[in-house]
């Protein structure tokens, strides 16, 4: 016959959440971790300006050097962005709204994706790279998207 023992114990009550002041919300949280990561990584409020990108998300996306990049929208940053064609045109305007950070901001998703990027004014180098992008939430609606980068 089987045995079985029941103990109780206090209630466990978690600690109440942080305010949330002026950077204190979830997008201001996660500044500092991105802005100090080893991995390539980058976050953007809703206006799409760049809150935080770490030097290898830079170095990855052909950006030059994190302070050069912050606080300019996503696309105007020097951000390249090609098409997956053998001519490698950039990638035409009404086609950037599908970027996995722009389409995490939109649809409040979780959104992945390839983009392929190139540096200012080099014709001939590019980079293939895999993004994750998650929406960053504060009092229930899309403040940001917080973003991962991996090169193929």
């Amino acid at each position: 016959m089987a045995h079985v023992e029941l103990s109780l114990s206090d209630v466990f009550v978690p600690a109440a959440r942080m305010p949330t002041g002026p950077g204190g919300d979830n997008v201001g949280q996660w500044s500092a971790t991105v802005s100090h990561a080893e991995e390539p990584c980058l976050l953007i409020a809703a206006d799409t300006r760049v809150v935080a990108i770490s030097a290898a998300g830079c170095e990855l996306l052909c950006l030059g050097a994190p302070e050069e990049v912050v606080g300019l929208p996503l696309l105007e940053g020097g951000l390249r962005l090609l098409d997956f064609t053998a001519a490698r045109h950039e990638l035409p305007e009404q086609e950037t709204d599908k970027i996995p950070p722009l389409l995490a901001l939109h649809s409040g998703r979780l959104a992945r994706g390839l983009l392929r990027v190139q540096p200012a004014g080099d014709d001939t180098t590019y980079a293939t790279v895999d993004a994750i992008s998650t929406p960053m939430l504060t009092d229930g609606s899309v403040a940001g998207s917080l973003t991962f980068f991996s090169a193929i």
